[in-house]
């Protein structure tokens, strides 16, 4: 396939690696401009292009960039997407980064809001997985421990062909519902970023609350926040897992959250 990708930061760049070391052509562009992405380029294979030239004639288009940034994409952006093919919107709000945005929260779920913004319908993926579990947690169809991740959209045909993307890529995909109910793998709920199989998170899912989801996702920036830049992903992982009732009777979950516990200690960073 051809695919384009807008944003190359922890996500995009994973997401462009994969695609080229599967033999997809990759576009890749930012804000700043192709000039700006010559180590991407060097590390994934991706080719640099500007943001309107990366949706020309692509199969598929994702968009994987802060949500404030989405009010800021070209007006015309989509001007020669084929109307056939798919956008992957991976973003999650953090208010503490974006600012407040009208509408998202108890009005509409955050990719609801971004797909109003482009004025195309739009598949949440990709959104509830850090950057080291998507490089490294990929496995064989079947594996005890393949990772599953949740996929809403509102066309049933582009939820196939992204859940077929994901089994190509070394995860499960599975059908999360319409766009709507995309909330419940925002940050904040029990599905985001647990690195859930596919018998775990449908019950991820289901327990979602959106009424605690919000202040959960505010603590977790906070927290974030305090974390040095070294502090290893899979500990995040297990984190989330104890955090969520997963992995509790397992030495090295309760290692993960000692090593948590004296990171939100820590005075926030400057």
């Amino acid at each position: 396939m051809k695919i384009g990708i807008i944003g190359a930061g922890n996500i995009g760049s994973s997401l462009a690696r994969y695609f080229c070391n599967l033999q997809h052509t990759v576009l890749i562009a930012n804000s700043r401009g192709p000039e700006t992405l010559s180590k991407v380029a060097e590390e994934t294979g991706a080719t640099p292009a500007a943001i309107l030239e990366v949706v020309k004639g692509v199969d598929l288009l994702i968009i994987t960039i802060p949500v404030k940034a989405v009010s800021s994409l070209p007006k015309d952006l989509l001007r020669d997407l084929p109307a056939e093919s798919p956008i992957i919107d991976t973003g999650n709000y953090y208010p503490l980064r974006d600012g407040l945005i009208d509408g998202i929260g108890a009005v509409m779920a955050e990719s609801e809001w971004t797909s109003s913004v482009l004025g195309r319908p739009v598949i949440k993926a990709f959104n509830n997985i850090m950057s080291d579990s998507l490089i490294r947690g990929g496995r064989p169809k079947g594996s005890k421990d393949r990772i599953a991740l949740p996929v809403s959209g509102d066309d049933t045909k582009a939820k196939r062909f992204v859940i077929a993307l994901l089994d190509n890529m070394g995860f499960d995909g599975l059908d999360a519902g319409p766009l709507s109910q995309s909330w419940r793998f925002e940050p904040g709920t029990p599905a985001y970023c647990p690195d859930p199989t596919l018998k775990e998170l449908p019950s991820l899912l289901a327990r979602a609350d959106r009424k605690k989801a919000a202040g959960n996702r505010d603590q977790a920036a906070k927290i974030m926040a305090k974390l040095p830049p070294d502090f290893p992903a899979q500990e995040l992982v297990r984190a989330s897992r104890f955090l969520v009732g997963l992995d509790v009777l397992k030495p090295r979950s309760w290692f993960a959250m000692v090593l948590l516990g004296f990171a939100m200690l820590r005075p926030a960073q400057s």
